[in-house]
């Protein structure tokens, strides 16, 4: 029995158990992305749910609001990180209620992963990114609330500091924290173009492009990430979702970039470059 320690309830049934196992395995994979930069948080994934070799769904949701300063971006088994986000988002407003402020985003993630702690060795696959942002006065830690001497350190000292939050929770117990992070079966090649592009004094739409490019990129070599891309900006005043792109039209964008260097090249060399 899994219990909540905010409130002391029992998050599932004392009947179920947590080790039923799948009849058949499932390959899944996917692309998300967050990072840090000078304007607030961006978070960005693809919208292809896939099944083995199987599209199970081109317009799926991977980036979830959890309340207002707070999204989730999320990787792994579909219905397993569905239900884990809406547990927390339950769960982070009846704090909210009760003690009229938010949890801190490393309040969060420590909260998430002590929930996720009771499933790892099972078949629960659920990998969230927390990309937020902490309003200090208005949020608090979870380090109050709980004896945490024995887990895994998080340090409580900027866990009430305001600004953009981004921290990795997956149900193997992981919990990190870093200004990028990407996750997927596409992530490798989503960090490629973030390594390359990514940089504290990008502007809005030059981080925009950034995260849009690095999905696009990472969906043309990975097979199971692709259609659509997600775009949501966070920052001081709360989450802002882009309207959904199709990724066809950073393939045709991409495609004119290309057409313009080789006529600059002609145009500097005045030789004929193969296109």
């Amino acid at each position: 029995m899994v219990i909540c320690f905010i409130c002391g309830r029992s998050l599932f049934p004392s009947n179920q158990s947590a080790t039923i196992r799948r009849p058949f395995p499932l390959a899944h994979g996917t692309t998300t992305l967050g990072f840090i930069f000078q304007d607030g948080v961006i978070a960005a994934a693809d919208t292809r749910a896939s099944a083995g070799g199987l599209v199970a769904s081109p317009t799926v949701n991977k980036i979830t609001p959890i309340h207002s300063h707070l999204v989730a971006t999320s990787s792994g088994s579909g219905a397993d990180c569905m239900l884990w986000e809406r547990l927390l988002t339950r769960e982070l407003r009846l704090y909210q209620l009760r003690n009229r402020r938010r949890l801190s985003i490393c309040g969060t993630a420590k909260l998430l992963s002590f929930m996720l702690h009771p499933f790892k060795g099972t078949d629960v696959c659920v990998a969230l990114t927390l990309c937020g942002w902490d309003t200090g006065a208005g949020s608090t830690d979870l380090s109050s609330l709980i004896d945490d001497s024995s887990s895994v350190a998080v340090s409580s000292q900027g866990d009430t500091n305001s600004g953009p939050k981004l921290i990795y929770v997956c149900s193997d117990g992981a919990r990190l924290q870093g200004d990028v992070i990407s996750v997927g079966s596409g992530s490798p090649y989503a960090y490629g173009i973030l390594d390359s592009g990514l940089r504290g004094s990008l502007s809005k739409d030059e981080a925009f492009s950034l995260a849009r490019e690095a999905v696009f990129r990472a969906t043309h070599r990975d097979a199971y990430s692709g259609n659509n891309v997600d775009l949501f900006h966070i920052t001081e005043q709360g989450w802002k979702q882009r309207e959904r792109e199709e990724l066809k039209d950073e393939y045709y964008r991409d495609m004119k970039r290309k057409a313009m260097i080789v006529e600059e090249r002609k145009r500097v060399t005045g030789l004929k470059v193969p296109t």
